[in-house]
């Protein structure tokens, strides 16, 4: 009787581990492709490849990955598009480039506000989840970063204080920092990161808003001069999924992607990024004919003050789509307490 029940649960593990392997082999192999428009040097390259291989390593390698750089797919204005309309099944998206479409990730774009991307991207990530289905509802918001603090670069004209910005040509970083620029009296220059030496070259930008390590790795070192240096303002960026590609997916294979979309991965995404930026400034105060210089508290004071009605703005903008910019600023600045990245 013994040796007869052995031989029921041998076959009864038999038969499970056959009807896991036919439900495995039941499940449609899907070939995602991986889109972002920086260079295949930049630090975001091998972050999407991690993430990449370790979905298919979690899918039990029925998802598999193609990582498409340089906008290889499309614009990098075109990204968030590109998520929704399936053209790439995951895609890097900074909301900024698109003013007015995503008003409340645009909190973290806000200066003095996020002072490293660490901790930044861990509390951004975290307040952004509760608001991503209202903003971001035409695809599958999977998480949120911010690069190491960025600042003003200058070709011929060093920028002291906010009054130097009236008469520039300033390339922004996004629409935040347009808002800023036109209210000191500056004109804007729209362009994405890839095609900004171009513009500072040929004198159609005087100036960019850029992050220090991306601006060796853009060249645009060989075209700028005077280098302010503080911890100006950050970018807010996101990586958001086809919902199409999702929904087809077998409940395996989708929490191998929501075990991916966490904020657990957005500090893995963040974190080399943040090294490779902050390791810039060092990087272009090394380079000759480059002048990093710093400002006096009486300056760095005009440049908050001039700043303030940039959260107004934001304010205004979030209450038109029903949210409490009040109650959503006190929660974000509550994170950015809890993950040590207040400014």
């Amino acid at each position: 009787m013994k040796a007869r029940f052995t031989g029921y649960v041998c076959a009864a593990a038999i038969a499970a581990v056959i009807g896991s392997g036919a439900a495995f082999a039941q499940e449609k192999t899907f070939e995602l492709k991986l889109s972002h428009w920086v260079p295949p040097s930049h630090p975001l390259q091998k972050a999407l490849e991690e993430w990449g291989a370790d979905v298919e390593k979690e899918s039990g390698g029925t998802i598999h990955y193609k990582v498409f750089p340089a906008q290889q797919l499309g614009k990098a204005f075109d990204h968030y598009d590109m998520a929704r309309d399936g053209i790439a099944d995951l895609t890097y998206i900074n909301p900024g480039y698109q003013p007015g479409r995503f008003p409340i990730i645009a909190a973290g774009e806000l200066p003095f506000l996020i002072a490293n991307a660490k901790g930044g991207s861990q509390a951004l990530d975290a307040w952004y989840r509760k608001y991503a289905d209202k903003e971001m509802k035409d695809v599958k918001f999977c998480l949120a970063f911010v690069h190491d603090p960025g600042t003003f670069h200058s070709k011929n004209k060093k920028i002291v204080l906010p009054s130097d910005i009236k008469g520039m040509k300033i390339r922004p970083a996004h629409a935040t920092m347009a808002e800023w620029v036109t209210s000191l009296g500056g004109t804007n220059v729209q362009s994405s990161a890839p095609e900004v030496r171009d513009i500072l070259d040929r004198g159609v930008a005087d100036a960019v808003t850029f992050p220090w390590g991306s601006v060796p790795l853009f060249g645009i070192d060989k075209v700028t001069k005077y280098h302010m240096d503080v911890p100006l303002y950050t970018t807010t960026f996101a990586f958001v999924f086809n919902k199409n590609t999702y929904n087809q997916m077998s409940a395996r294979q989708k929490k191998a992607i929501d075990d991916h979309c966490t904020n657990e991965w957005a500090l893995k995404v963040a974190a080399p990024w943040a090294d490779f930026e902050h390791a810039g400034i060092a990087k272009i105060k090394a380079e000759q004919g480059q002048e990093v210089y710093e400002l006096t508290p009486a300056q760095l004071a005009e440049w908050k003050k001039s700043a303030e009605p940039l959260e107004k703005k934001w304010a205004a903008g979030v209450k038109k789509v029903g949210v409490d910019p009040d109650a959503a600023m006190k929660e974000l600045k509550a994170d950015l307490v809890k993950y040590k990245a207040g400014y």
